[in-house]
């Protein structure tokens, strides 16, 4: 790299308007750790790239929240991938996407799950035959969801009763393959649904009250978790991560009224980070504040590493 270079200790791609609140708070929280931070828009995005390939910027970790929507940002991260820690590269966050790959991990791994089927792409196989059986097994109504189309319940069907539903359904992304689950019923106790989101980054575990009728998030305190005996969600967190490989991500896990921890949505490689104090269904500003701190601080040991050359945080292979 050229000693005359600007040295970036931490590149934040963004392409969406909504990040701007959580790319706010990691400038505040790398600015505390004493790191330099670029924040890379549409606006800023050929400019970056170009410097990038004139060797005249150094970036040293990539927070890359841009490629899995934009394929001009992939560009960049293409660019800085044997240059940089990429967080995360795309091929990862692909491969842990994958509900149907990631239902299969699950079960390998002994984590529960709904009852699932997996059927084939419309464009590999027009055809698809289920027994009654099958059917009965998934129970009335089901839910039809594809395996790769992700956000904001895109593609996903709550309330399917037929076979009819599923071939319409399978229709709307032709290439991707679908999961039909069993609708799993939470837990209900003093007006509250049993469901919940875990969030995961590099280590750090923070569960949250999710209502998946409503959409509305709310803290666990840590009294809620020894009351309610809720150990496990942090546990099932871990493990998600050790099967996927990412570094941050959350999942959606179930309490069951039969008392069973169920994962029931499996990998959301592409969290949103809107503050709750300015989205009604947006994510406690605690738990936002949080993230933005430990990633800031995963940045800072991975730039202490560079400097002395001793590993202080393990990275995921």
């Amino acid at each position: 790299m050229d000693e005359t270079s600007k040295k970036i200790d931490l590149l934040v791609a963004s392409d969406w308007q909504y990040d701007n609140d959580f790319v706010q708070l990691m400038a505040k929280e790398a600015e505390k750790a004493h790191l330099t931070v670029l924040v890379v828009n549409h606006d800023k995005l050929d400019d970056t790239i170009k410097l990038v390939e004139k060797n005249s910027l150094d970036v040293l970790v990539l927070f890359d929240r841009a490629s899995d929507t934009t394929e001009d940002f992939f560009r960049l991260q293409r660019l800085l991938a044997k240059r940089a820690h990429v967080i995360e590269p795309l091929d990862k966050m692909r491969w842990a996407s994958d509900k149907a790959t990631m239902h299969l991990e699950f079960i390998a791994n002994g984590l529960q799950t709904p009852y699932t089927i997996i059927i084939d792409s419309f464009d590999n196989n027009n055809d698809i035959w289920l027994s009654t059986d099958e059917l009965a097994h998934l129970g009335r109504p089901f839910i039809i969801k594809p395996a790769n189309t992700t956000g904001g319940g895109l593609g996903v069907v709550d309330g399917a009763e037929s076979l009819h539903d599923v071939l319409v359904a399978r229709r709307q992304f032709k290439s991707d393959k679908y999961l039909l689950q069993e609708k799993v019923i939470p837990l209900h106790i003093e007006n509250r649904r049993f469901w919940f989101r875990g969030f995961y980054t590099f280590g750090l575990v923070q569960c949250a009250w999710w209502n998946d009728v409503t959409q509305i998030y709310k803290i666990l305190d840590p009294a809620e978790v020894e009351q309610y005996s809720l150990q496990s969600l942090y546990s099932i967190t871990e493990k998600i991560s050790a099967i996927c490989g990412l570094n941050f991500f959350s999942t959606e896990i179930c309490l069951s009224r039969s008392n069973s921890f169920v994962v029931v949505d499996y990998v959301n490689e592409a969290c949103d980070m809107r503050l709750q104090s300015k989205h009604v269904d947006g994510v406690p500003d605690e738990i936002v504040a949080n993230i933005a701190e430990h990633l800031c601080a995963q940045v800072a040991a991975i730039k202490k590493q560079h400097e002395t050359g001793v590993r202080v945080l393990p990275e995921k292979a």
